[in-house]
């Protein structure tokens, strides 16, 4: 094994940029990286496709991490160790609350820690949050993209079928979406000092069918309104990055 590549994802050990857009789909990783000047594919193995580039004059990496907590966080730990110190998710979810429509955006405050995952690596006490700058930083991306966007708590769960027991547990508590990854980047970036924050395009209710009254039928993340809502996404991910880095004095 070339000892100049991290032994899981298969990204260089070090000489990643310093601010990061994460998602799930090693295809829409291509076309966010499609978004960045001189982008050029870094590493490629298992789901983890890397890009590197630069939106504005600012470096950016751009990865897939797949699908679960278990496989993403590996990716988040070793960009980490690459050099990677600001991430930003870009997913798609499920709508939890009344008046979030499909294609709009949630940008997550904080995060249920149903993940799978970091469960097994501290206690369930430790919250998920994100960097407060963070949350500002995509809040004013959205609006200056008029993208309309919605704050609030995600439910980060494992599982995404669902099975006998009813996704009632947070009924009534406000959630904002639902999706599988989100706490296991918040909770690696707070145990690591680095600045993490998530936008998530809705691409229908959740499962059961709780939010909203909004369900006509069987779920479908194809549609244009998402596909047009992934698009925002990026650019407003993207922008997040340059702002995070103008404030910190990086750009």
């Amino acid at each position: 094994m070339p000892q100049d590549r991290q032994p899981l994802t298969r990204i260089p050990r070090t000489g990643l940029p310093e601010h990061a857009v994460v998602v799930g789909d090693p295809g829409r990783a291509a076309d966010v990286a499609a978004l960045l000047d001189g982008a050029e594919e870094v590493s490629y193995h298992r789901e983890y496709r890397v890009f590197a580039g630069s939106w504005k004059g600012l470096p950016v990496a751009v990865a897939s991490h797949g699908i679960g907590g278990p496989g993403a966080i590996l990716l988040f730990q070793e960009m980490a160790d690459a050099g990677v110190g600001t991430f930003v998710r870009l997913g798609t979810a499920g709508a939890m609350r009344p008046g979030i429509g499909d294609g709009e955006l949630v940008i997550a405050q904080a995060a249920v820690r149903d993940d799978g995952v970091t469960g097994q690596l501290l206690p369930p006490e430790y919250p998920a949050v994100a960097a407060p700058e963070a949350v500002l930083a995509l809040e004013r991306a959205a609006r200056e993209a008029g993208a309309v966007s919605h704050r609030g708590i995600v439910w980060t769960r494992a599982a995404f079928q669902p099975g006998l027991i009813p996704l009632t547990a947070y009924e009534g508590a406000g959630l904002a979406a639902i999706e599988m990854e989100l706490s296991a980047l918040l909770v690696t970036a707070s145990l690591r000092g680095l600045v993490a924050g998530g936008v998530l395009v809705i691409d229908g209710v959740n499962a059961d069918e709780l939010a909203d009254e909004r369900a006509t039928g069987a779920y479908d993340p194809h549609r244009e309104v998402v596909t047009s809502g992934v698009e925002r996404g990026a650019v407003v991910s993207l922008e997040a990055l340059r702002l995070l880095a103008e404030r910190a004095g990086g750009c």
